[in-house]
């Protein structure tokens, strides 16, 4: 029979628990990560604010309309594009850039697809690191580490193993290679987990 001083020492240990939260994802103080998480995950449709969106070509490689000297529009059929001379292509034009009203960023939803694919896992994972904090095996700050370690790596294999919706052919031919998620590996990089007191 247990005794009303482990009694009092498994209250303590829940109580621990039951005061933290654990966030996992994109970092709360990063809002253009935020933003392209929230865009993935949901889709959207971009409308360009003025006349159009200037959507990059391999050939402007990483650069602002701003930043490229001699850039043009073109008259007549080919004038929903910016381009600069170019002697050494056929009709003397690189096209730097494409111009559209708008552009449709289908749904990626990596989150909900990691929670999908794992929730099962991450409740077991909860259900016996919560016996062993009652049993003093394991502190209440090393189980959120353990299931934040784990929920972020996760979601980080997700982002690798998510493939479709495909990549439009433009962005294909910018990052050279058809990888919906990943580009600059920021996403993925910025993923992780924190632990906040409740108040």
């Amino acid at each position: 029979m247990a005794s009303f001083n482990h009694i009092s020492e498994w209250v303590e240990r829940s109580k621990r628990l039951n005061q933290m939260d654990l966030i996992v994802g994109v970092p709360i103080d990063n809002s253009f990560l935020q933003m392209v998480a929230r865009v993935n995950e949901h889709g959207m449709v971009i409308h360009a604010k003025k006349s159009f969106l200037t959507i990059p070509t391999a050939a402007a490689k990483g650069r602002k309309p701003s930043e490229i000297p001699g850039l043009f529009q073109p008259k007549g059929a080919h004038n929903h594009v910016l381009v600069v001379a170019d002697k050494s292509v056929p009709y003397g034009m690189t096209i730097m850039f494409v111009l559209k009203e708008s552009v449709r960023i289908p749904p990626r939803r990596f989150l909900n697809i990691a929670f999908e694919r794992n929730h099962d896992e991450w409740g077991q994972l909860v259900a016996d690191g919560f016996l062993r904090v009652m049993d003093g095996k394991l502190s209440p700050e090393s189980l959120e580490n353990q299931l934040g370690r784990r929920i972020s790596n996760d979601i980080k294999k997700t982002i690798r193993d998510l493939h479709t919706p495909h990549n439009a052919s433009l962005t294909v031919d910018r990052k050279g290679f058809d990888d919906p998620l990943q580009d600059t590996g920021k996403l993925i990089g910025s993923i992780t987990w924190t632990r906040e007191r409740k108040l």
